[in-house]
């Protein structure tokens, strides 16, 4: 349940991602990995445990919004063909 929010805020990123222009999405995709998933550990209280745990969140933000993005790609390419 702890990972639900990096990989919710991740995609939503992702999604985001799509809207861009090009040449700003590669920063905006690794400073919103970093601070989303610095949030993700603060929420989740990992941070009491240990700051390593910013090695899990970050990733999993990156990853998931790497998805969302390519997944709305794909959804915008399958209705790109729909209309022709």
């Amino acid at each position: 349940m702890n990972e639900l929010f990096p990989i919710l805020s991740g995609a939503t990123v992702g999604v985001a991602l799509a809207l861009v222009a090009s040449r700003l999405r590669l920063p905006i995709a690794i400073g919103g990995a970093f601070v989303l998933g610095t949030l993700a550990t603060i929420i989740s209280g990992e941070y009491k445990l240990g700051w390593e745990f910013l090695l899990v969140d970050i990733p999993l933000v990156a990853l998931s919004s790497a998805v969302g993005f390519l997944a709305t790609r794909a959804v915008r390419g399958v209705r790109r063909d729909q209309r022709y």
